[in-house]
């Protein structure tokens, strides 16, 4: 989570909590909490696999709320921070990335419902949580850290 040329401050007892407070279990939460999302969704009739393949018959364009495009954008960033991190060799680029996005996934999650009974904004949203899901469970394998399905 530092630079490399900075000092080691390791707290051994925050790395085996299982809270918030912990960044790994944080991030691991917010790729669990898509999971769920999407198992909801397919417990309420939809297709979620279908949907998301046809992510580009989806109207995206109802994704208007500031959070959904502060969301978008941060994935946007993704493939330029992966890269920049990778060629300056500090991997603590993509954990400060993954601890962003985590955050802006939560506040989401406890500000709207992605289910609803607006179909085209529900098939939107759950194009953007499964974009979300891909991200950090990409990330977390970069970095050698499981991506749990549930918590």
């Amino acid at each position: 989570m530092r630079r490399s040329d900075t000092s080691l401050d390791f707290d051994l007892d925050l790395a085996k909590k299982a809270s918030t407070e912990n960044p790994v279990y944080y991030v691991q939460y917010a790729h669990a909490r898509v999971c769920s999302i999407l198992r909801v969704a397919t417990e309420r009739g939809l297709n979620v696999e279908e949907e998301i393949q046809n992510a580009k018959l989806a109207d995206l364009t109802v994704l208007d709320l500031p959070e959904e495009q502060a969301l978008i954008k941060q994935l946007s960033n993704y493939p330029d921070l992966l890269q920049s991190a990778a060629e300056v060799l500090e991997p603590h680029r993509l954990t400060f990335y993954l601890q962003e996005l985590a955050g802006m996934l939560h506040r989401y999650y406890f500000d709207h419902r992605v289910v609803t009974e607006d179909l085209p904004r529900t098939r939107a949203r759950l194009v953007l949580m499964a974009a979300v899901q891909i991200v950090l469970r990409n990330a977390l394998a970069i970095l050698g850290v499981r991506a749990p399905e549930r918590m």
